[in-house]
């Protein structure tokens, strides 16, 4: 894989994008998108550019009241690297570098989550703990007694009143009224 270089600044510009007239074009229930396309649409004019990226900053503070109320006007800055990407970020947030990852990192990580079961495996055999098997076995082992003896309590105790015997029915405590004939 070719290694990205880092990307010269070449523009830097502030900017104050008005948004309310974009805004009354649409639904209430549309604007904060509309807001964003508008962003971009200005910064795309005004800088040349065909990829414009909204930073966070920017983006959480246009949908900041909702999608139904966003900001009337924005203040920006742009940059503009050699390859003609622009970036828009709100005027004084903290600039964030981008992040340089390398490959040993994750590869370190696996070769640890490797060795790691490995290491349990032979402290467990020469300590003369119990394999990670039967610890589990005798974990359901000990769930299963636990239900056992719950159940066994529930049924000694009871939750609701004795029924009441047969013979008192709805009809024996208030008797019909006689039929007429």
């Amino acid at each position: 894989m070719a290694k990205e270089e880092s990307s010269k600044v070449v523009l830097e510009r502030t900017y104050t994008i008005p948004l309310s007239r974009e805004l009354l074009k649409v639904p209430a229930y549309k604007k904060a998108k509309k807001a964003v396309r508008t962003v971009q649409a200005f910064i795309r004019k005004h800088m040349k550019a065909e990829k414009v990226l909204v930073g966070q900053h920017l983006n959480m503070k246009l949908w900041e009241h909702g999608i139904k109320n966003p900001p009337k006007n924005i203040k920006v800055t742009t940059t503009k690297d050699d390859k003609g990407v622009v970036r828009v970020e709100l005027f004084g947030a903290p600039k964030e570098e981008p992040k340089k990852e390398s490959k040993v990192k994750p590869a370190k990580k696996i070769v640890e989550a490797e060795a790691k079961p490995l290491e349990e495996a032979v402290a467990g055999k020469a300590g003369g703990e119990k394999p990670k098997e039967a610890k589990e076995e005798e974990a359901e082992k000990d769930e299963k007694e636990d239900i056992a003896e719950q159940k066994k309590e529930l049924s000694q105790t009871h939750h609701h009143a004795p029924k009441q015997p047969k013979e008192a029915h709805f009809e024996d405590i208030h008797p019909r009224a006689p039929k007429h004939q």
